[in-house]
């Protein structure tokens, strides 16, 4: 039997204990309790989320447990002395440490990610990376694996990782069966850019917001301003007027987003030539698309897909 805790304190946000449904779905299917659960924070006893939501929780001491799970907050929160000293003591004596979506924060800041390659959500990524450089931030991925140190997304990416941790204890087979009676992804394709590049953009009309579903839709037709802003029912100078001013981009580097949104979920999903993805994406062609992905990713598409496809593996 694996010992799974999760470290609480309060303010967390209750989102981060869905993970917890992947390892007891898991004792369900294999009709044993391969995994026990154990909720613990500095004090013990009572712990209120954020929302006022009540767990009771046992007083950390030794981190005697297979797998510390540290739980996430609506916000960026810093650890305690004594929940740094836990974490870094459980980065030793745990065969493996996870955080959810923020709690990426507690762990850098119990130094224990240094060098590491990890993820935490979209929206913090680069506060992350600034505060702490010596990390390796991968700011597009649902979560990563860099040794014994696991690092998710959002506050749902936590299940995923979680899936993933019964994937590599018990096999696919189980953890597909979990998924399956979670009503999930037993892996989900692409990176946190699928579900940001519109929620970036947060347009503030319904005539904008209608441009871009219409771009979104019709990614391999040309996309002009004239195109847009007749999508838009705006003359076109309108159209990039009131653009640029609700969403603070230009029409042609939304669109782009757009394309390379698309071209990357396509490129992690499936083994499409990448003439093909560029042709379907609006890119027209493999060489324009690589120059994208270039200045977005730092990578060109094939590195994309053979690092999705190792991260798969792992």
């Amino acid at each position: 039997m694996q010992r799974i805790g999760f470290l609480v304190y309060p303010g967390f946000q209750i989102m981060s204990l869905a993970a917890v449904s992947a390892f007891e779905f898991a004792n369900i299917q294999l009709g044993e309790q391969a995994y026990e659960i154990r909720y613990v924070s500095e004090t013990g006893g009572p712990v209120p989320s954020s929302l006022s939501m009540i767990i009771h929780t046992e007083a950390f001491t030794d981190p005697a447990f297979d797998t510390l799970i540290v739980s996430g907050a609506p916000d960026i929160r810093l650890p305690t002395a004594g929940e740094a000293a836990f974490i870094r003591k459980a980065a030793d004596a745990s065969r493996r440490l996870a955080s959810i979506c923020t709690a990426a924060f507690l762990l850098a800041d119990a130094g224990v990610l240094d060098g590491r390659r990890v993820t935490t959500h979209w929206h913090l990524a680069r506060e992350l990376k600034s505060r702490y450089p010596a990390i390796k931030l991968d700011e597009d991925r649902i979560f990563i694996v860099d040794g014994s140190i696991w690092t998710s997304a959002g506050m749902t990416a936590g299940l995923d990782l979680a899936l993933a941790m019964v994937e590599n204890d018990h096999g696919a087979d189980v953890a597909r069966a979990v998924a399956r009676k979670l009503v999930v992804y037993h892996r989900r394709a692409g990176g946190q850019s699928q579900f940001s590049t519109l929620l970036d953009l947060e347009p503030k009309s319904d005539r904008i917001q209608k441009a871009l579903t219409y771009a979104r839709s019709n990614l391999t037709s040309t996309l002009s301003v004239e195109e847009l802003a007749d999508a838009a029912h705006l003359s076109p100078r309108q159209f990039s007027r009131t653009f640029r001013s609700e969403t603070g981009q230009s029409p042609a580097k939304a669109v782009e987003n757009l394309r390379l949104e698309a071209a990357r979920l396509m490129m992690e999903q499936g083994r499409h030539p990448i003439d093909v993805v560029a042709r379907e994406t609006g890119f027209a062609d493999r060489e324009r698309m690589r120059r994208a992905f270039l200045r977005a990713f730092g990578q060109p598409p094939a590195v994309i897909r053979r690092n999705a496809q190792s991260e798969l593996v792992a």
